[in-house]
């Protein structure tokens, strides 16, 4: 799936899981509730088979933890690896867009005094 000659961080597993639209329907699923294979299956008209096998990818990266009820599996969404991106990553660039667009706001509104 990587190529060995690569350093991967533990974050690249999650946004593998997170370059698929479908996987990405299936968390927003989740942050609604816990959902069993059939409920994540429904909206795409899948089988359960394929919606296994993203639900694995989803664990993968740890977006999704599993627990049994009875015979029932159920599937709820781990926020924390979204957290991780976010962090590393998103609010890294944010503050200086946040500062500049600040700063545009006060330049034009010293522009109509």
């Amino acid at each position: 799936m990587f190529n060995n000659m690569v350093e991967h961080s533990p974050l690249d597993g999650v946004f593998h899981a997170l370059a698929d639209p479908t996987r990405r329907a299936m968390l927003r699923s989740l942050a609604g509730g816990e959902r069993n294979i059939g409920q994540l299956a429904q909206p795409f008209a899948m089988s359960f088979a394929a919606a296994s096998k993203h639900v694995k990818v989803l664990e993968g990266a740890g977006l999704v933890t599993t627990r049994r009820r009875g015979r029932e599996k159920l599937h709820f969404l781990n926020p924390v690896p979204i957290r991780e991106v976010h962090d590393r990553w998103v609010s890294k660039y944010q503050e200086p867009w946040a500062a500049a667009l600040t700063g545009l706001k006060r330049d034009l509104e010293e522009e109509e005094r």
